[in-house]
């Protein structure tokens, strides 16, 4: 179904679930959903400015964010509020759902982020996977997970998101 449908709500909330408990909740405007790939805009939903070294995400921001039901990432186009693009963020996720209006996403810790010039492609929060224990809970998850990241860093080292995300 495409947002500009009927049926289509305008808004939904974006639950970003991790270790089984809600880490965030936003509002975020739905853009599309083909049933497939759902795609979101939202201002940046931190509190003030959170500076990664790499990257700055603070108030004005503007990400448009792409989740999928068959795929174990989201990718998250991150902008200044004047359109000036930043970079983008991926998150390495279980496939996404949405229901009820409600777009319930959970983080399973590896992230990748690629700057705006390509230049800088880095793989985050490795420790954080392996101490998540995820590997001996749910091997099928840890390895999907990991499969996910390297596709995502192939593609971000490559020609970047613009097939994935057409």
């Amino acid at each position: 179904m495409s947002a500009n449908s009927a049926d289509a709500a305008d808004r939904v909330d974006v639950a970003l679930v991790k270790s089984g408990r809600v880490k965030i909740r936003y509002p975020a405007e739905l853009l599309h959903d083909d049933g497939t790939r759902i795609t979101v805009r939202a201002p940046w939903a931190g509190d003030g400015v959170r500076d990664f070294g790499f990257v700055r995400f603070e108030p004005g921001d503007v990400f448009t964010e792409y989740y999928w039901r068959d795929r174990w990432y989201a990718v998250k186009e991150v902008r200044t509020g004047q359109g000036t693009l930043k970079g983008w963020y991926c998150d390495i996720t279980r496939p996404a759902a949405l229901s009820g209006g409600e777009l319930v996403v959970e983080d399973l810790d590896l992230d990748l982020w690629r700057s705006a010039d390509g230049g800088t492609v880095l793989r985050l929060d490795e420790d954080e996977f392996a101490a998540s224990g995820l590997a001996a809970r749910d091997p099928h998850a840890a390895e999907a997970a990991v499969r996910a990241l390297d596709a995502l860093e192939l593609l971000a080292r490559g020609d970047g998101f613009g097939n994935l995300l057409a």
